[in-house]
């Protein structure tokens, strides 16, 4: 596919290093030149140095025959206006990256007319993935599907976990509720394992269940549950503002600390029941005075990763119970794990999985594209959520006669009425949505792609 990103920042560049490795023919809008040769030097795309909201660039661009445009400036109004132009120009389908909360209600109303495919804000995808974190804190991260049924959770098994040292075939003696450990992460390697493999110590685990026994399965495996209570956001960015108002509409006590008076002033009217707190929320006075010893979670939210990551470990280090880590890049993610910070949130990867998505469904021909798409253990895997159709093949076939390619593991079928973790007896059935696991490696876009034959 021929597709056009205007904007080389941070969701520009994750969007262009994930569509050239699918192999899409990418083109690049921006007006930064020396960022657009850094692109073209990483990866092999053509780049464009201009306005993308400019007729005359986008023209340079070929937007008129792009199959894609995706607008991902800082700016809300060019995105919009990138969009419209393309539209007009005869690109089929537009996505613009839109913030501003103001804009949430006018989009819904006007999304046709302005021509747009999609749009996405990373600020309110990014709370809500952190407040769903905060609803079962013991997960370090939970990713959804099938509408909110399913699951796929990372658990962290220490040297007291009764999984410690269990084969995975013993599972469900262990936990007693109907789950499956679809990926572990053990030394930076990822494994799909069988029901051979052995836990142990140490061991980053993603369990696939259904949403309502996830709270058995923290209960069974002698894990006492956290309940968040009160939380403290430091740095008042829009993600603050989404992440409170949903806190608070749960009931949960929230502190905000920002260091610009101006911005304070501004939360402290948007949100008249959290308490907000003017300083700098890395020096350890501030954070003792406002009881970070006492708080459930801690949510660092500033726009410099460095000083997110060191006052999460400052929290753990005090064993604050939950510590949620926004950042920007994630090369040295796996390094802050080893030292206790696991629950990352990378808005742009986030931005770029959803967008992802979109582009493999616009690829499919059969109605058989992935509904969801997260990527797990440190982006090495992807689980993937497919509606069977009558296009699906093997219909009706036992699991246990279907050849599946190397590396993929069918994680749940949800049918309605009904969750199942697969078993070798068990067949899809038109209107079943299956959770797929496989290596990030390997690119997914259709159901039938999961088949050897």
């Amino acid at each position: 596919m021929n597709i056009v990103i205007v904007g080389d920042g941070k969701v520009g560049a994750a969007l262009t290093q994930q569509l050239s490795k699918e192999g899409h023919d990418i083109t690049v809008i921006d007006n930064n030149a020396e960022v657009l040769t850094n692109s073209m030097e990483l990866y092999d795309i053509m780049a464009v140095q201009g306005n993308g909201a400019s007729l005359t660039v986008q023209k340079e661009a070929n937007v008129g025959s792009s199959d894609l445009v995706i607008a991902a400036t800082s700016a809300d109004e060019i995105n919009l206006l990138c969009c419209i132009l393309a539209k007009k120009l005869g690109a089929p389908h537009t996505i613009a990256r839109v913030r501003n909360p103001e804009y949430a209600e006018q989009l819904i109303f006007l999304k046709e007319e302005l021509g747009l495919s999609m749009t996405i804000n990373p600020e309110r995808t990014s709370a809500r993935e952190i407040f769903r974190i905060l609803q079962f804190p013991t997960f370090i991260k939970r990713d959804s599907f099938a509408g909110g049924k399913v699951e796929i959770v990372e658990l962290r098994i220490s040297d007291k976990s009764k999984l410690h040292g269990k084969p995975l075939s013993e599972l469900y003696e262990t936990v007693k509720v109907q789950v499956l450990v679809c990926a572990v992460e053990r030394g930076g390697e990822v494994t799909i394992p069988t029901g051979a493999f052995v836990l142990q110590a140490g061991d980053k685990i993603y369990v696939t269940a259904a949403t309502n026994l996830l709270a058995d399965l923290i209960k069974n495996l002698g894990i006492i549950p956290q309940k968040t209570k009160s939380v403290i956001i430091v740095g008042g960015s829009r993600i603050a503002i989404y992440l409170a108002i949903m806190l608070l509409h749960a009931g949960i006590r929230v502190k905000i600390v920002e260091r610009d008076r101006a911005t304070c002033l501004k939360l402290a009217d948007l949100l008249p029941k959290a308490q907000i707190i003017c300083g700098d929320g890395s020096q350890q006075t501030l954070l003792h005075s406002e009881g970070l010893e006492e708080v459930d979670a801690i949510v660092t939210l500033t726009n410099i990763d460095e000083e997110n990551l060191i006052i999460s470990m400052y929290a753990h280090h005090l064993g604050v119970p939950k510590a949620i880590t926004k950042v920007n890049r994630l090369e040295y993610v796996g390094v802050f794990k080893d030292m206790g910070i696991d629950s990352v949130i990378s808005p742009k990867s986030l931005t770029a999985n959803e967008i992802v998505r979109y582009v493999r469904a616009m690829e499919n021909t059969t109605g058989s594209s992935a509904l969801t798409l997260h990527r797990i253990a440190n982006d090495q895997v992807e689980a993937l959520e497919f509606l069977v159709t009558g296009c699906t093949r093997h219909l009706g076939e036992s699991l246990a006669e279907i050849s599946l390619k190397k590396g993929i593991l069918v994680a749940c079928i949800s049918r309605p009425g009904k969750l199942i973790i697969p078993k070798g007896s068990d067949h899809f059935q038109k209107g079943d949505h299956i959770i797929v696991v496989t290596t990030a490696d390997r690119v997914i876009g259709d159901i039938n792609d999961i088949f050897e034959d």
